[in-house]
């Protein structure tokens, strides 16, 4: 027993499903659709060892001291840059850094949050956004989605019922579903935000991980066709999935009462984000060797993705369901239990494993009434060849 008597909050959350599935990712010779990371090949070594270069060249003393908390200005003016090559205008004072987009969410958390307050996410979503709402009180409810995203008429029957305090939503290629909110969608939820008055977080870190074709603007770009409706809307950017995890950089656009809460939580948070990491993160940006690393990244994942839609309809038939994402990281698929095989995706899990294969169940992504015939399946860090290999050793275990 311990000496320590833990805040209350601890009791809402438990330690991720996932990464508690990383302990049995050890074993030699595993294959694992598991993780949610890209792929360390996508990595732009050399550019992003040019950009640290020229951080510490060209500004030394900004990049090594302290900074101010909502951000070091050069990377404001390069991600209002690069958001309105995104069709969004932002000021840089209008947008804050943060030590990763997860900084976001619990900044939001923090300061919209009250114990029993309602929050509305996908059903299902990512699975760190449900337990940091939980850990500040939130009652969070599950809105149904689809192939196309979350349904507007019963996500708008559910906010006219919970008055939820905000809405939570992954337009593009969500996570895990990579599902992708059509136009028609997007802005019909624009439309209800403004009616109901409700606020809409946009969590954004696979728009640019598209394969044949964009997905639509973002709600926070569509906002200037639905008046009022910018006034609603809170972004959450990063570039973890499209530059790399390691520098930490996120941000947020929100309305600038938000953004003023926003930034006196993260003071008593961490100060501000790594200034070393924004000056480097800047000084990429400005080089102009994104879109080459973007163009890289879509090719590979998009040849990926499409190696494990084959292999899943070849090998698994048709024990298996999903809608193939149009970009973005992972599979959202669905045991049918069809011929007699497993249909339960803990029990695969479990088997799978043995198989050495490895991938996520989808009940820890529900926030209530969980699937536990889905699972997730990410391509993102297996060439072809092994997720040839993998998907033939999960059709074993099925």
């Amino acid at each position: 027993m311990s000496a320590f008597q833990f805040a209350e909050r601890i009791n809402y959350v438990e330690t991720s499903a996932i990464r508690e599935l990383f302990k049995l990712l050890g074993k030699p010779g595993i294959i694992s659709f598991a993780g949610g990371f890209p792929d360390n090949a996508m990595f732009d070594i050399e550019g992003i060892r040019q950009a640290s270069e020229r951080a510490l060249a060209t500004e030394p003393g900004s990049a090594l001291q302290y900074g101010a908390t909502e951000g070091y200005n050069p990377l404001r003016e390069q991600l209002a840059a690069f958001m309105a090559g995104k069709g969004v205008q932002v000021e840089p004072a209008g947008l804050i850094v943060t030590t990763g987009s997860q900084q976001a969410l619990d900044l939001l958390g923090k300061t919209l949050v009250s114990p029993e307050d309602k929050v509305i996410v996908e059903g299902p979503t990512f699975l760190a956004t449900i337990q940091c709402f939980r850990l500040y009180g939130a009652h969070v409810i599950s809105a149904p989605i689809d192939a196309h995203g979350v349904d507007p008429d019963r996500l708008e029957q559910l906010v006219a019922q919970h008055k939820p305090k905000f809405i939570y939503l992954i337009p593009s290629f969500g996570n895990p579903s990579g599902a992708t909110l059509t136009l028609e969608r997007r802005l019909k939820v624009l439309e209800m935000a403004v009616r109901h008055r409700v606020p809409i977080i946009e969590d954004d870190p696979y728009g640019e991980l598209y394969f044949d074709a964009a997905p639509p603007p973002s709600l926070m770009a569509l906002s200037a066709q639905i008046p009022g409706s910018r006034d609603w809307l809170v972004y959450c950017g990063s570039l973890s999935k499209v530059l790399c995890p390691g520098l930490r950089i996120g941000w947020m656009i929100a309305p600038a009462d938000v953004l003023a809460k926003a930034t006196m939580c993260k003071q008593f948070s961490d100060a501000h984000t790594s200034t070393y990491a924004q000056a480097t993160a800047a000084q990429y940006l400005k080089s102009g060797r994104m879109p080459a690393t973007l163009a890289h990244m879509r090719r590979t994942y998009a040849k990926r993705a499409h190696a494990m839609d084959a292999a899943l309809t070849h090998d698994l038939g048709p024990a298996i369901s999903f809608t193939p994402p149009g970009g973005g990281l992972f599979f959202w698929a669905r045991l049918t239990g069809a011929n007699a095989k497993v249909a339960d995706a803990n029990t695969l899990a479990q088997r799978a494993i043995e198989k050495l294969v490895a991938f996520v169940p989808g009940a820890p992504f529900y926030a209530e009434n969980p699937d536990r015939a889905t699972l997730r399946l990410s391509f993102a860090t297996a060439n072809v060849e092994k997720i040839k290999e993998g998907i033939a050793r999960l059709a074993q275990a099925v």
